[in-house]
């Protein structure tokens, strides 16, 4: 079993999920009391946050590039960004190290074209729904990509900022995620990608009407299968 290196704290909400999911997967699939060869860096939010409003990407790069040279050093045999948003400096990250990065965007797009699906829709931070390092990505594989209007993109944004990142589950938000997701429906999409790692703590398959496509959860069986291969 190869080491899975996390790159967590983005928020640790979700980076709990990477861990626990993690440990759950190898032990269910190599059964007794296996769990995963983890290491876990996780960085202070409220750093990455600030750098994200100003807009300073090319220093948040930096700062994940020099965790993600600590992760392999300590011997992390892959890397994983417990993130969507900061996928926006992959290649930062992967510049950095020798060991692969598992991108999250490419490991959601084989699972929705393997369900069949062309047109699915993108739920997210801002910065994940209008920038085009996350969009375009899907884009690569032959996704056509459905956004919230401008309304619903900030509210969104809000509920993870405001929210979930701070451990906040809302009724409420949760009623307007699945307007959300119904409009989205209505535009087109065949599917809904949960493009943030925190939505999972707030509405899943239940709450929508087509498919949908859990980053988190997604990203971490790609991970397992990969630390898993022989």
């Amino acid at each position: 079993m190869r080491v899975i290196g996390m790159l967590g704290g983005m928020s640790w909400e979700s980076s709990a999920e990477y861990y626990r999911l993690a440990n759950e997967l190898v032990r269910q699939r190599l059964g007794g009391v296996h769990s995963a060869r983890i290491l876990l860096d996780s960085v202070d939010f409220a750093d990455i946050e600030r750098m994200q409003v100003q807009g300073d990407w090319a220093k948040a790069g930096a700062v994940l590039a020099a965790r993600a040279r600590a992760i392999e050093s300590a011997g992390a045999e892959l890397l994983v960004l417990c993130t969507n948003t900061m996928h926006v400096v992959v290649d930062a990250v992967q510049n950095a190290v020798s060991i692969p990065v598992v991108h999250i965007a490419d490991a959601t797009a084989a699972r929705v074209s393997a369900a069949g699906i062309a047109r699915v829709g993108l739920l997210g931070t801002a910065f994940t729904m209008e920038q085009d390092f996350y969009r375009g990505r899907l884009a690569e594989h032959g996704l056509e990509v459905v956004v919230p209007d401008e309304a619903d993109r900030r509210l969104v944004h809000h509920v993870i900022y405001e929210e979930l990142v701070r451990g906040v589950v809302s009724d409420t938000s949760r009623s307007s995620y699945r307007r959300i997701i119904r409009r989205l429906v209505e535009a087109g999409a065949e599917g809904v990608i949960l493009g943030c790692t925190e939505i999972e703590l707030l509405v899943g398959a239940r709450d929508s009407p087509v498919p949908v496509f859990p980053t988190t959860r997604i990203h971490v069986e790609t991970a397992v299968d990969r630390a898993l291969a022989t």
